[in-house]
């Protein structure tokens, strides 16, 4: 159901705990395939690529050409942008499903896309002005944080023109879609600190 995309560029450390995150959900059958699109890495990323089993995709230095070009060659309905160094939380899987059958039931639903919930490493008062922050962000429509990923339908994706060349293609992307069309999961997404 899900194809997941993972943008790198010598990331070979970040990209393992991502990976490891995602197991639970290409053992459950709703993770179809993970993409690397890599931007030239010169250190061991693809080797981590290939021995998780991911499809490794070398492409052009531009972060968004990238995840655009990953994004053309997903096989599943659904695409899943998730940044090197993110992992989500255990019980992903199960919100992501439902997210998925709720939107599927009404045609509404596939203009709909999810985010997770920002997740931190810290604690206390610093966990707290992280997660309002990224709060703050995107009520005001800057867009969520893209260390929160983005899960969206592929044909919406493309009907969206994809993410476009530049800075922060993430985060412009996010925009686009508009934050009344996106849903904040409860399930968090933490950048792991290295």
């Amino acid at each position: 159901m899900i194809s997941v995309i993972i943008p790198t560029l010598n990331d070979e450390r970040r990209l393992v705990p991502t990976l490891a995150s995602l197991v639970s959900g290409a053992a459950d059958g709703l993770v179809v395939e993970a993409i690397v699109a890599d931007g030239g890495s010169s250190d061991d990323t693809e080797a981590v690529a290939d021995v998780a089993g991911c499809r490794f995709m070398a492409g052009p230095a531009d972060r968004g050409e990238r995840l655009q070009a990953a994004a053309r060659s997903a096989k599943a309905p659904w695409l899943m942008f998730i940044a090197p160094g993110t992992v989500v939380d255990e019980g992903w899987v199960r919100e992501v499903r439902s997210f998925l059958e709720a939107a599927s039931r009404r045609p509404a639903g596939l203009r709909r896309a999810a985010v997770f919930g920002l997740g931190s490493e810290d604690y206390g008062m610093a966990q707290s002005l992280a997660a309002a922050a990224a709060r703050i962000a995107f009520l005001v429509g800057l867009g969520p944080n893209p260390q929160q990923g983005l899960l969206i339908p592929a044909e919406r994706y493309r009907a969206l023109g994809g993410h476009a060349p530049g800075a922060s293609p993430e985060r412009a992307f996010a925009r686009r879609v508009g934050r009344f069309c996106t849903t904040v999961l409860r399930s968090r997404a933490t950048a792991i600190l290295f």
